[in-house]
């Protein structure tokens, strides 16, 4: 069984394209969760009538990635063998993709199945976005970076396995590069499965006050990943520089709660 989560927030006028374009995918379920909308999101899904179609409706805003949480507990329950999780601003057709994920798991026995977004990676990336270098960083401290090079769950589609919902604890899903430092640390099989250039992907063009929030939210990140495969205290701290961004919003309280 096949499930795929998708977030919602705010996406009027992409989440219908998105919600279409997984339609007519070979999946058995698609799991939304529209969280603090203040737009037409929720009419949106509702006018899909898909038969596949699971709403989870919270709101209040979730944070980013803690529907990604709340909707694997869903799709765990319905006794998915596969979990894929789409951003509901990825309005891109890659569809092929989607599915090349679910072989990943479903036929390469992978346990967490990446998107490589970065098939040609900037030669400096220390001079570029200071998320790739932290993504490296992470992956080097994981042994993994030769395998994935720049692929982390922060970025594009990605697919876990039964094995890692039940192996790795959900409300880790909350912060994905620390899903992925736990599922090493238990020698789940990690891997890339598709690639999809950035750019195919469709997200949404925000402006340069989120743009820096989302840096700061993946740099403290993989921060936290690090320490935890480390075994040591979590910290988004890195030489007196404090890395929160988006982090204060996620509900950790809700996830504790439903989870």
């Amino acid at each position: 069984m096949i499930s795929v989560v998708v977030p919602a927030r705010n996406e009027a006028g992409r989440i219908s394209i998105v919600l279409q374009n997984l339609g007519i995918l070979p999946v058995d379920h698609i799991i939304v969760v529209p969280n603090g909308s203040k737009d037409d999101t929720m009419r949106e899904i509702l006018q899909m009538r898909l038969p596949k179609l699971q709403i989870l409706y919270f709101h209040d805003s979730l944070g980013i990635d803690t529907p990604r949480a709340i909707g694997a507990k869903v799709a765990a329950g319905l006794g998915s063998d596969v979990v894929i999780f789409v951003d509901g601003d990825m309005v891109g057709t890659f569809s092929e993709n989607i599915m090349e994920l679910a072989d990943g798991i479903l036929c390469k026995h992978l346990d967490m199945a990446l998107t490589n977004c970065y098939p040609s990676p900037p030669r400096h990336i220390e001079r570029h976005n200071p998320t790739f270098q932290w993504r490296l960083n992470l992956n080097k401290e994981l042994g993994l970076d030769k395998k994935i090079g720049l692929a982390t769950p922060a970025h594009g589609p990605h697919a876990v396995s039964r094995r890692f919902l039940e192996t790795i604890p959900l409300k880790e899903l909350a912060i994905p590069p620390v899903s992925m430092a736990m599922a090493r640390l238990q020698k789940l099989k990690i891997d890339v499965a598709t690639t999809i250039p950035h750019y195919r992907l469709g997200s949404s063009i925000k402006n340069q006050i989120h743009t820096n929030k989302i840096i700061d939210t993946i740099v403290g990140d993989c921060l936290e990943a690090i320490a935890a495969y480390k075994n040591e205290p979590r910290t988004r701290k890195c030489q007196n520089n404090h890395y929160i961004g988006y982090h204060g919003d996620r509900r950790f309280d809700l996830i504790n709660a439903l989870l």
